[in-house]
């Protein structure tokens, strides 16, 4: 069985903070590649954000979900928490371009087969400076991602609408 276990869905839906409460029990997570390049490229004065280019910005994630998928790989079996991955960034890349990628990628880099979304959940979604799309744009971005991963052979499950903890437990009482 594969332990690379994605947390995707919708943006603003609670999973960096479900993502944070897996590390502090203990469990190894990759970071959400989308906000290092965000917090990279703000820092530098760079061009490849969402609101400059979409395009560059996302096979900026690509590239760097795929190294975090093989570094992790070389490091073991140990499970491994994602907030978000290749797919998320593939699925809008084919989106925006037309361009093939899902179907290739996913033979060759694989997750676990149970895929955990954060639905919509407008009393915790906020703005910032790195997630300066509104709520509309998070909605599509979750109905792309509930086709995507189904359409890949995962199972995709809704993370309840509660607190961390119980988020938590859900999360890890439904890999056992």
């Amino acid at each position: 069985m594969n332990n690379f276990v994605i947390i995707s869905g919708c943006s603003g839906g609670g999973k960096s903070t479900l993502l944070a409460e897996l590390r502090q029990r203990g469990h190894a997570v990759v970071e959400e590649p989308g906000r290092r390049i965000l917090r990279d490229e703000i820092r530098t004065g760079g061009g490849r954000l969402p609101w400059v280019d979409k395009i560059a910005f996302l096979r900026r994630i690509l590239a760097v979900a795929l190294e975090d998928h093989e570094e992790v790989t070389k490091a073991g079996n140990e499970r491994v928490f994602f907030d978000r991955g290749f797919i998320d960034a593939a699925a809008a890349l084919e989106e925006l371009t037309g361009e093939s990628l899902l179907s290739r990628l996913s033979q060759t880099y694989r997750y676990h087969e149970s895929v955990f979304l954060a639905p919509p959940w407008p009393e915790i979604y906020l703005q910032d400076e790195e997630r300066r799309h509104g709520f509309e744009a998070a909605l599509r971005e979750f109905e792309r991602l509930q086709r995507a991963y189904p359409a890949l052979g995962y199972r995709v499950l809704l993370l309840p609408k509660t607190g961390v903890a119980e988020r938590a437990d859900f999360v890890l009482n439904t890999l056992c």
